[in-house]
């Protein structure tokens, strides 16, 4: 999980361009946030939990 964790992974992740730049926010926190930040709210998308149940059998 230690790989997988961050909000880029998250099913609550968004990303929107706004003009010439990209806002990543969180749409169950209404917060902004970064790819790489990590909360206790991590809920992963459906493709991240298969990749870590394929590993974990590997």
């Amino acid at each position: 999980m230690k790989d997988f964790h961050c909000c880029a992974t998250c099913m609550h992740f968004k990303a929107e361009r706004k003009s010439d730049s990209m806002v990543y926010y969180c749409s169950r926190l209404g917060y902004e946030t970064k790819t790489n930040y990590k909360f206790n709210c991590w809920t992963p998308k459906k493709s991240i939990i298969e990749l870590m149940e394929k590993l974990k059998k590997s």
